[in-house]
């Protein structure tokens, strides 16, 4: 039997009437999420968000694995216990780490006050992932088994670049027809991520060579004036109109003011809206030469978080979203981040929506806080894009048909 049509007006009241009954447990689940204080950094810290989430998930009569990391917390990796065979593929994608070390609570507690609750990582992306459970546990609860097979990741280390999980997240991401990404929303309005600037960090290394600035400088080479010539030209790599920033964050080097400098470094943030311009500005960044005598310029790093751009298939997914969400009476829009994401590589492989996770503000900031009444309308709205029809009739999306069970060798590192 198929599922119903997920734009049918009586499904969308039967999941709103499903999970407002649960609302209360949606709020129990976050609160005990954000207790479960889980920094990037400090992979054992992992294992009690792992465990609240590992219960969650199996109560969903889904197989559940944990995916131990080498150097990471690992990936949670669920899918159906049951599925036909050749069923298409969506991934649920999310990260349960934050960029909050351990004690945090102390100082910024968890607060639920005016329909908002208060607490670091709430809003990146904890809130995301109880939307995640909630849409999936509706539609076991109505019986409604969607067409395209829902399999969810979560990884522990998406705040500090996804290094271990990327791999993982490409290969599943190859073989499904679409990927959700539970990142929060863009700012209070709500906004779905349809696209995202990628990400890269460089450093630039000037080596001169030391003298006395009073007594010798011509014997000297300065590194921090070859330094600001670098600089000068990376910020001339800026482009207001296409999108694209080069910052220079951070400078250091020298001896003291009295030596002509030695050494220098500086560290460079680069955000491109498209692959063609981190093409463009990588190779700029990396062709860098020195022009003070004595002076040699070494250059490091690279574009991390590719851009995700605006493609067609992802415009089909964008469309599907605004359909389903004006069936459940909410109005939404859609906006460019500027941060990286581990939705950037999945719209690599295939159609891919981003910020469907919590409505609020304040990643990352000591503000930070969802409107606890938009988890049930947000978790609605992934319930009926999970029913919805798989969209590889349009042509835009070419991907293997079955669904991957979690394979050892390309479970644990990036390559």
């Amino acid at each position: 039997m198929s599922p119903p049509d997920p734009m049918d007006g009586r499904l969308a009241k039967s999941v709103l009437d499903t999970l407002g009954a649960q609302y209360a447990e949606m709020v129990a689940l976050l609160e005990r999420l954000v207790l479960a204080e889980s920094p990037s950094r400090v992979p054992e810290a992992q294992q009690g968000v792992l465990t609240i989430l590992f219960e969650a998930l199996s109560e969903l009569d889904l197989e559940v694995r944990l995916i131990p990391g080498r150097a990471t917390g690992g990936q949670l990796y669920a899918r159906p216990r049951r599925h036909r065979r050749g069923q298409p593929l969506q991934l649920l994608l999310g990260h349960c780490d934050t960029v909050w070390p351990i004690g945090t609570l102390k100082d910024m507690p968890l607060i639920v006050k005016d329909g908002c609750m208060h607490g670091p990582g709430v809003y990146d992306m904890k809130a995301g992932l109880v939307q995640v459970i909630f849409a999936l546990k509706a539609l076991a609860q109505l019986d409604i088994s969607p067409d395209v097979t829902p399999v969810v990741l979560i990884n522990t280390d998406e705040e500090i670049g996804s290094f271990e999980s990327a791999r993982l997240i490409r290969h599943i991401a190859r073989r499904s027809r679409r990927a959700f990404v539970f990142e929060p929303s863009l700012g209070p309005e709500g906004k779905l991520k349809t696209t995202r600037k990628g990400v890269g960090r460089f450093t630039i290394e000037a080596q001169g060579k030391a003298a006395h600035a009073g007594l010798d400088p011509e014997a000297g080479a300065s590194a921090i004036l070859e330094l600001s010539y670098a600089i000068q030209a990376l910020f001339a790599l800026n482009d207001s109109d296409s999108g694209v920033t080069v910052n220079v964050g951070q400078i250091e080097g020298g001896l003291g003011p009295n030596v002509i400098a030695p050494t220098s470094r500086a560290v460079v943030d680069v955000r491109v809206p498209t692959q063609a311009a981190a093409g463009r500005v990588e190779q700029a960044i990396t062709s860098l030469q020195p022009t003070t005598p004595g002076v040699s310029l070494k250059v490091s790093g690279r574009m991390g978080r590719p851009p995700m751009e605006s493609t067609p298939r992802n415009r089909e997914l964008w469309a599907l979203a605004q359909e389903a969400a004006a069936v459940l009476g909410l109005a939404l829009e859609e906006g460019m981040a500027g941060g990286g994401s581990d939705g950037a590589t999945t719209s690599l492989y295939t159609a891919t929506l981003d910020g469907l996770g919590a409505v609020g503000d304040g990643a990352h900031a000591e503000h930070e806080f969802v409107y606890l009444d938009s988890l049930v309308e947000r978790s609605a709205l992934l319930a009926l894009l999970l029913v919805a029809p798989d969209l590889r009739g349009s042509g835009l999306t070419k991907t293997s048909d079955a669904v991957p069970a979690p394979v050892p060798a390309l479970e644990g590192q990036d390559s």
